[in-house]
């Protein structure tokens, strides 16, 4: 029978959540499947009552829009007492709360997060990975702390089959937030406008596991027996309350696009160009380290640009392109309208898509960097006081067989002209991307050469790789000059390849390169020890 106590008034839903509580909150980047409604009236609550205090807030992307929205409403003093996420780029409150001291903050794997969820619904003692070992999360580093008023780590390093690991112990979820399209009146949540399901399967099972309450907003509501089973993404037994929110947005730009939603069979949708500056420059010359056939992984900046390239070249069918939140197929989306795609073939749980790169399935991986330094480590978690957080970067380029970075050679300000087959510097940008040592270790070079990955650095004016011997420049753009905008602003000096030439002439012109992937390689997959076989 349906539920009367079922559907709540939005502040009284924010009501329930009690003091020193841990609130995992749903979403899985920008304000995809964000709770939004349910965000701001705990903040309306909070700034009324002065309840309630010292929360612990749980969750994976970062959810916000650069305007105060998502994660933002709960930055405030006093309300939350520590975030626990993988990225904060898109909520500028909480980005500064964090820098200045005035909470406690760890940076985990996206992966991590999204996977704990599943031990803690199933009563385990928590998660035991591989992934993070030698970078900024690991305990024998930072452990993940984003400020000095964050004390100790969420993990330790435990060895197992003769192995290191990383082992985070599972706690307790007091309040789910969630986000779907559609509720019955038994509580079963559709998610069929929205264009990713994040983990709000895993989310709902732990909290209810934990004894905690779930709480879901949804832009409709209809009679029960009204919903085909196999659109219920999280059945109605998980959930303890709904509210009715009119908030429109499937992305923060987006109000509703079927042809992300996966509802509908891929019917070409529209997916406009990219104009040529140094982005497309970035994206041209990632592109062609793709191999036919290839599962990639698109992240979100400059990488995120790779997918429109190949669009545009017509190689589109020739690799099937990832993304983290569970996309399979289609065009992924770039800017704020990234965990999406256009026309996907699939889209699964994205604890289940973590599962799979933390194995190893992704041949390739196209990420930005904010920091490369002497011996290629990478930093995308935090420049100077600017917390940034490293999503899925770590899950991703940890195992992937070939990882491209992409990014400016310098940052903030950088001008171009891009045309005619070469590259012009107008405006050097105000800092370094390249550096002695990076500020935190997001991805370790060590790590990289020991497990036989290729990596490649890609800038709008040089090409780097990694080797055995270090840094290696490769490549440069043509209309540079070497000595001026490149070793005279390394505050190192790379390796260089004996064969030194320049980029693709045609990647600085505007029509289609005419290109093709690179040969499928079958190489085997990243070494690991040899597991027992069951008899």
């Amino acid at each position: 029978m349906s539920r009367s106590d079922l559907v709540l008034r939005l502040d009284d839903a924010a009501a329930l959540v009690p003091d020193e509580a841990t609130v995992v909150v749903g979403g899985s980047g920008s304000l995809l499947q964000v709770p939004e409604a349910l965000l701001a009236a705990v903040e309306r609550r909070y700034r009324r009552t002065a309840a309630p205090r010292g929360l612990t807030v749980v969750h994976v992307m970062g959810l916000g829009d650069h305007t105060g929205r998502g994660t933002d409403h709960l930055a405030i003093p006093g309300l939350v007492r520590r975030f626990v996420g993988s990225h904060f780029v898109l909520s500028p409150r909480q980005q500064r709360m964090i820098a200045d001291g005035d909470v406690e903050a760890f940076a985990l794997p996206a992966g991590t997060i999204s996977l704990l969820y599943r031990e803690i619904a199933a009563g385990r003692p928590g998660l035991t990975t591989d992934i993070g070992l030698d970078t900024h999360v690991d305990p024998r580093r930072d452990g993940g702390r984003l400020n000095d008023a964050t004390h100790g780590s969420l993990s330790e390093v435990v060895e197992l089959g003769g192995r290191e690991w990383l082992h985070y112990p599972a706690f307790d979820v007091d309040v789910a937030l969630l986000r779907a399209s559609v509720a019955d009146e038994d509580g079963n949540l559709s998610m069929e406008d929205e264009a990713a399901f994040s983990d709000n399967l895993a989310i709902a099972q732990a909290a209810h596991n934990s004894g905690g309450v779930v709480i879901a907003e949804v832009k409709r509501i209809v009679p029960r027996g009204t919903l085909p089973g196999a659109h219920v993404r999280v059945p109605g037994v998980l959930v303890d309350n709904v509210v009715v929110t009119d908030y429109p947005k499937q992305t923060p730009v987006t109000d509703l696009d079927p042809s992300r939603t996966g509802m509908r069979p891929p019917r070409g949708g529209a997916v406009l160009p990219i104009a040529l500056d140094h982005r497309k420059v970035v994206a041209r010359r990632a592109t062609m380290e793709l191999t036919h056939g290839a599962l990639a992984n698109l992240g979100v900046g400059m990488a995120n640009g790779v997918s429109h390239v190949v669009h545009e070249e017509g190689l589109i069918d020739e690799v099937t392109f990832t993304v983290e939140q569970g996309i399979y197929g289609g065009v992924p989306g770039i800017g704020l309208d990234s965990g999406t795609a256009v026309d996907p073939t699939a889209i699964i749980d994205m604890s289940a898509q973590f599962d799979l790169y933390d194995g190893g399935a992704l041949d390739f991986a196209g990420l930005a960097f904010a920091q490369v330094d002497r011996h290629g480590n990478v930093n995308v978690t935090k420049a100077g006081s600017t917390v940034i957080g490293p999503g899925g970067f770590i899950d991703i380029s940890q195992k992937a067989r070939t990882v491209v970075f992409c990014g400016t050679f310098t940052g903030g300000g950088l001008r171009t002209l891009v045309g005619d087959g070469q590259l012009e510097i107008v405006q050097e940008g105000r800092y370094p991307k390249f550096v002695g040592d990076v500020d935190a270790v997001s991805f370790s070079a060590a790590r990289a050469l020991r497990d036989g990955q290729r990596v490649v650095y890609v800038t709008e004016r040089a090409v780097f790789e990694l080797r055995p011997e270090g840094l290696t420049l490769t490549e440069t753009a043509p209309g540079v000059d070497v000595e001026r905008d490149v070793f005279g602003l390394l505050p190192f000096h790379p390796h260089v390849d004996a064969g030194l030439g320049e980029m693709d002439p045609r990647i600085f012109r505007p029509e289609p390169l005419g290109m093709a992937l690179r040969p499928a390689q079958h190489k085997p997959r990243t070494p690991r020890p040899r597991r027992m076989a069951l008899r």
